[in-house]
């Protein structure tokens, strides 16, 4: 349900993930190291600035967060994320935006938002992630970039 004249912290922020896979087909994963999400593993990712693609984002975020680049990013998919306080008012409102990738480049290293990093087979995404979508992301986002190939 929209609202009319949200407080400006409620206006939907769009944000871009990536699913990052290398040739040994494993996904890359950061913990976050910020909120939101504290402590909880997931693709990297983050905000769009004014002014940026979501390409840029993408290519941009991965660099800050894993310190990698990537090559032939793959739309997969866009979420919304809404989240309400215990009164049921609107909290926060994403737009994520998910891209799949090649691994091409670089040592990953955790950065930006992430406090660590790790590599992990791509079909036992569901033992590392607790959000149910990032996980069908990452396996639909595997699914495109196999077709692909």
């Amino acid at each position: 349900m929209a609202l009319d004249n949200p407080p400006i912290e409620t206006l939907p922020q769009v944000g871009v993930g990536v699913v990052v896979i290398n040739d040994e087909h494993e996904v890359l994963l950061i913990r976050r190291g910020q909120e939101p999400n504290k402590g909880l593993w997931t693709i990297p990712g983050g905000r769009q600035e004014p002014g940026e693609t979501l390409l840029e984002t993408a290519h941009r975020e991965i660099m800050e967060e894993t310190g990698v680049t990537i090559s032939q990013p793959i739309l997969v998919d866009v979420v919304d994320l809404i989240r309400h306080d215990d009164s049921g008012a609107l909290k926060r409102h994403y737009t994520l935006v998910d891209y799949v990738a090649r691994y091409s480049t670089g040592t990953p290293t955790a950065g930006g938002d992430a406090d660590l990093i790790k590599w992990v087979p791509v079909d036992t995404i569901a033992e590392h992630v607790d959000w149910s979508e990032t996980v069908r992301i990452v396996r639909e986002g595997d699914t495109k970039l196999v077709s692909r190939a």
